[in-house]
């Protein structure tokens, strides 16, 4: 048998994710879809999420997304992202995290990238898609007016991907429990599109009366939007957060997620749901269901998409910037990273 090399490992700094990512919200959209689509034939291996949490620190956690992605160009790999809210108040982000690319052929890691970027883009792209193809779905026009509840890094990438696949819209709405931080949106809603009105909402139900597409990319950990009669106008939700809402407002409307196994647990909205009923009935289908036509969605009830969020879809939009980045010939690789490889020395 011919000796095989070690493959060379890289380092890709999150300053050269946004160098490839930034203006390419429809080659991300694109690459999303074609993920979820090649997830949905089965060509995909996702185990469940493994959440770290930790007895003195509860409200914190980092997750590790195992992976692997079939296709012309596979790869294999694992996301590990950790949340600290607690961050938040000295200036950091919540969030952090990379991601490490494996060689198919040899199991060897070839890349590790800053994935913070990758991540929250993965997340946007997923919910432009999903406004894309569950509003066509529904047979009615795109919404024209948007609203946010928390308005952190993913509201800030949810509204960039929206406005890169060619969403318009005559207002903006926003609310978050802290005036600082629905301020720092505006201001960025603001130098993004100053042609767009930003209406402040004192509340969540003033926010969802007033829209037709609602973004919730709060950090909760519980339901605290419980009454279904706010979405009694049939809104479309994109319920980034995953905890927001309660069983009974699941229950009122039409439920679509990325992937059924892993949106019904951790104690998301809908497996909250799913425990309460005893069932999964309330589910109209997967994107992939509304993609393919295997799954219908009604105009006249409010509809909610839950995406868990999978780590082949970070493989997907992380082996584009690895690519990216190796074909302008900016790789930055570790000659020496693997200094073992004789046997017997």
């Amino acid at each position: 048998m011919p000796r095989v090399h070690a493959p060379s490992f890289a380092i890709i700094s999150g300053s050269q994710v946004k160098d490839v990512l930034g203006s390419a919200e429809r080659a991300v959209t694109g690459i999303v879809e074609d993920v979820y689509m090649a997830h949905g034939k089965g060509d995909s291996v996702n185990p469940p999420s493994y959440f770290l949490r930790f007895p003195d620190r509860p409200e914190s956690r980092i997750i590790a997304l195992p992976a692997s992605l079939g296709g012309a160009a596979p790869v294999d790999g694992i996301k590990w992202i950790s949340s600290f809210p607690g961050n938040v108040a000295t200036g950091l982000p919540r969030a952090s995290a990379v991601l490490i690319l494996n060689d198919p052929a040899t199991g060897y890691p070839i890349a590790c990238l800053e994935s913070s970027i990758i991540s929250a883009a993965r997340t946007a792209a997923s919910a432009a898609l999903a406004a894309d193809r569950i509003t066509a779905a529904r047979g009615v026009a795109r919404p024209r007016r948007v609203g946010f509840i928390g308005t952190g890094l993913i509201a800030r990438f949810a509204h960039t991907y929206l406005a890169g696949n060619g969403w318009e819209f005559d207002e903006v709405g926003v609310h978050d429990l802290i005036d600082e931080h629905a301020a720092g949106f505006a201001g960025y809603l603001s130098r993004s599109d100053a042609a767009t009105p930003v209406r402040f909402h004192e509340s969540a139900q003033s926010l969802i009366e007033a829209s037709d597409l609602v973004v919730l990319a709060t950090v909760a950990g519980a339901p605290h939007i419980a009454d279904p009669a706010w979405f009694a106008h049939a809104p479309l939700v994109l319920h980034l957060s995953l905890r927001d809402l309660s069983p009974e407002v699941i229950l009122a409307a039409a439920n679509v997620v990325d992937d059924v196994e892993h949106c019904l647990k951790a104690q998301t909205s809908v497996h909250l749901t799913e425990q309460q009923v005893g069932n999964r009935d309330f589910l109209a289908g997967t994107l992939f269901d509304v993609m393919t036509g295997a799954a219908t969605v009604p105009a006249d009830r409010p509809v909610v998409f839950s995406p868990f969020g999978l780590g082949v879809l970070d493989l997907g939009v992380g082996r584009f910037v690895y690519d990216q980045v190796l074909a302008a010939g900016r790789l930055d690789t570790v000659d020496d990273f693997y200094a073992e490889l004789e046997r017997y020395g």
